[in-house]
């Protein structure tokens, strides 16, 4: 094959080459949350002592914020999936500028940073382009609880010129950065503070055990209301992170895409409670034990009425792009509603290169399903965007290459070599 497409031309040169038509069928071991991973990693330069980390994946998120840990004055070692970070001697206050750029997530270092060093110096952050994302609710949140903030050419100066005090903070959208943001500084403020309309999401609750194994005193996570009676200090503790949704869920999209039988195992089935339905409206045949998920899927799928994505408990924005892959090649005509982020239907030129019929108005978008797919050369746009035309190319007739795999390597572990695991024929050529 000529490597001469689109993303060689936009300088992405790695690309997944996948020839499509076969069906999946096998079991993997779900991969450890990237969304927890981060926060959790965050709050280790919160503790003061070491702190291991099991089930932490190797994506380059976590390789990301593994230099933001040193950089801040930590020590770090990687044994396996375990990471081992010793922030003891961390005394730092400031991410590059490189750094804070190369992911957006970065921003969940501001509460962990404030409530250590007391000042912070952080730019605005990078990460997908999938729509503005401002950061003003975490503004706002560390405003509440004391901290002056100056904002000038995309730098941010925060300084505590008192004493960190528990506050009420109410937030106009239950964000999950801001929510992390405000429990890791409350967690050292004095006196108590409580969220409210905070996140609900399970990498919510999982940074909680965790700060609450270094001694916080936090309750509610997982809850609309969060309260957190702030102690003075913490200590490193030990923590599994859990499985991650998303990751799960994909798997599972591309069993069902392909008229696949797959397993996985080592999952959270509760934390997959809005996708599983879904899957099930389409034809699919879900099965639980413990802790395991199989999916078998009919040789056509049927249409989503139509699926709206909402804050958690409601169906993840992070699914909506690979979920949209299936309701192309499903009998009839589906319809999904982005209610979180304005800019996430960028895969769909990607998608239209490749046959699908899809048409977007806004936040709305409507497809009708196609007998068939074709391979092309398509470029991933952001992380889930890709991992959509992935499985597009699981199920396209011919040959996908799929292009900017930056994106993918950010949330997906071992993405190429799981799929083949499963049957599916892929690798990537850099």
């Amino acid at each position: 094959m000529k490597h001469n497409s689109t993303f060689e031309r936009c300088g992405f040169m790695a690309s997944l080459v996948i020839n499509g038509g076969r069906r999946l069928n096998g079991s993997l071991v779900a991969q450890g949350s990237k969304n927890s991973a981060l926060p959790i990693l965050a709050a280790t330069y919160l503790v003061n002592g070491k702190s291991i980390i099991h089930n932490c994946p190797r994506l380059s998120d976590v390789e990301c914020t593994i230099k933001i840990l040193e950089n801040l004055g930590c020590k770090t070692e990687r044994r396996g999936t375990d990471l081992i970070v010793d922030s003891t001697s961390a005394s730092g206050f400031e991410i590059p500028e490189n750094l804070m750029r190369e992911m957006r997530s970065s921003v969940v270092f501001l509460g962990a940073i404030l409530g250590r060093a007391k000042k912070a110096k952080i730019s605005t952050p990078g990460g997908c382009e999938i729509g503005l994302r401002p950061i003003d609710l975490h503004l706002f949140a560390m405003r509440k609880l004391g901290v002056e903030i100056e904002e000038s050419h995309g730098q941010l100066l925060c300084t505590i010129p008192k004493k960190l005090k528990g506050t009420k903070i109410t937030l106009t959208f239950p964000s999950v950065g801001a929510t992390e943001n405000a429990v890791l500084l409350a967690s050292v403020s004095e006196g108590t503070t409580t969220i409210i309309n905070a996140a609900r999401e399970p990498e919510i609750v999982d940074l909680c055990n965790f700060l609450n194994k270094c001694g916080a005193k936090i309750s509610g996570a997982g809850e609309s209301i969060i309260v957190i009676d702030g102690v003075k200090k913490l200590g490193g503790s030990e923590h599994s992170v859990i499985c991650d949704r998303i990751a799960a869920a994909t798997y599972l999209f591309a069993g069902a895409i392909t008229g696949g039988d797959v397993s996985l195992k080592n999952t959270v089935p509760q934390h997959l409670n809005s996708i599983l339905p879904v899957l099930e409206e389409t034809g699919c045949e879900i099965s639980i034990k413990c802790n395991e998920i199989r999916l078998k899927a009919p040789l056509k799928l049927r249409r989503i009425d139509k699926l709206i994505t909402q804050p958690y408990p409601g169906f993840p924005t992070d699914a909506q792009a690979p979920i949209m892959t299936l309701t192309a090649v499903a009998e009839g005509t589906s319809v999904i509603v982005e209610n979180i982020f304005e800019s996430r239907f960028k895969h769909v030129p990607e998608l239209l290169r490749m046959g699908a019929k899809i048409r977007t108005e806004g936040r709305v978008a409507v497809i009708d399903g196609v007998k068939r797919l074709y391979g092309a050369s398509v470029v991933s746009p952001d992380l889930r965007g890709g991992s959509a035309l992935v499985l597009a190319g699981l199920v396209a007739h011919g040959t996908t290459e799929v292009g900017s795999l930056k994106h993918i390597d950010r949330g997906y572990e071992n993405f190429e070599n799981n799929l083949c695991m499963l049957n599916a024929d892929i690798i990537r050529m850099e």
